[in-house]
């Protein structure tokens, strides 16, 4: 205790200006919007660099993942191909197997077109979370156009486009729907998210006659999407109070607080799909 005042005796006056600069500089940062503006504009850029920091060292690390999945995606791109070369020379066109797609059904490829883009703002820690990419009108990014990760699981979908970025609407959104089908047969159901956990989402109105069990994968079952594209796997389910639909929560498979490098897919006949859409419903 002794030393403690010393300490102090010795070197009040340093705590002491200390203290009241303190107080000068907390009065001075609340005393205007101005100065207060202008120390968050400061705060911020600091924030943003650091995050900067951070993200380019995570994205450093995750290169040779990355660099795994875009081979990946250039060896599915050459046997594609190679089969419609052989198809026109009246060659057999190639296996499921060779198309390096495993678990998943080979869509109808020839109707989706591909983009890449990479993630330049996102958020999971919100009820209604958006993910802002750098790809655009400019690039032929247009409303509705599906997005995925580079191993084919399920992000979202285009929302807006502006000339050079777009935005996309996540399943980690209170209003995000889409359906889904579990991969061990063909009853499918909604896909929603209630706001809570960033790693889980909710599979409803799904018959109580499907083959339903946990592990289970859940594959995105709509037109914007083409076939095989995986959203994640049934970890808890049980039957409404009517006994007549299951309600799974399922487990997210894409990593939602490590976007970076996204795959953009336009199906060419999404347009004409929703045209009869809009169409039978005028009439019924």
């Amino acid at each position: 205790m002794y030393r403690l005042f010393e300490f102090i005796k010795r070197t009040y006056v340093v705590l002491l200006f200390l203290l009241l600069e303190a107080v000068a500089l907390n009065r001075y940062a609340s005393s205007t919007a101005y100065t207060q503006a202008k120390i968050l504009s400061r705060t911020s850029a600091v924030t943003g660099a650091v995050d900067g920091a951070v993200s380019s060292v995570k994205h450093y690390f995750s290169l040779s993942e990355e660099n795994r999945l875009l081979t990946r995606r250039l060896a599915m791109t050459e046997a594609r191909l190679a089969a419609m070369r052989e198809s026109e020379q009246g060659a057999a066109m190639l296996s499921i197997d060779d198309l390096l797609l495993p678990d998943t059904l080979v869509p109808e490829w020839s109707q989706y077109q591909f983009h890449t883009a990479r993630v330049v703002a996102s958020s999971t820690d919100r009820p209604r979370n958006f993910v802002v990419l750098n790809r655009g009108i400019a690039d032929g990014i247009r409303e509705d156009m599906a997005v995925v990760t580079p191993d084919m699981k399920l992000v979202g979908y285009i929302v807006s486009c502006s000339e050079r970025y777009s935005v996309v609407l996540p399943l980690l959104n209170t209003t995000f729907r889409t359906g889904g089908r579990l991969a061990s047969g063909n009853h499918y159901g909604s896909i929603s998210w209630d706001g809570l956990s960033p790693y889980r989402i909710t599979l409803g109105e799904l018959s109580k006659y499907a083959d339903i069990d946990r592990g289970v994968p859940v594959m995105v079952y709509s037109e914007r999407f083409p076939e095989g594209i995986l959203v994640g796997y049934v970890e808890e389910y049980a039957l409404n109070s009517a006994q007549t639909a299951y309600t799974a929560t399922v487990s997210v498979a894409a990593d939602m607080s490590s976007l970076y490098n996204v795959i953009i897919i336009e199906n060419t006949h999404y347009g004409e799909i929703e045209a009869l859409i809009d169409d039978a419903d005028k009439r019924f």
